[in-house]
């Protein structure tokens, strides 16, 4: 990573350990604000955020269902 400038900031406690609950061991808090503030999302975002749910059996079952359920349906939302 090629760092072009530093700021330095200040911010109270509550937001420190905010920020910290985030943050993975080896992640700096750069990493952290902007894998949450500073890009858009993308698939392999959600994958990792996937990775780290543990859904039941059932509830798997019951997406799934909904999933289906909505590609039958007629109802689809405008194209914009």
């Amino acid at each position: 990573m090629s760092v072009t400038g530093v700021k330095r900031i200040t911010i109270d406690i509550e937001a420190f350990e905010a920020l910290s609950r985030h943050k993975a061991k080896g992640e700096s808090f750069s990493q952290v604000i902007k894998s949450h503030f500073g890009r858009r999302r993308t698939g392999r975002d959600l994958l990792r955020i996937l990775e780290q749910l543990r859904l039941t059996e059932a509830t798997a079952d019951r997406i799934e269902e909904v999933v289906k359920a909505r590609r039958r349906s007629p109802v689809r939302s405008a194209r914009p």
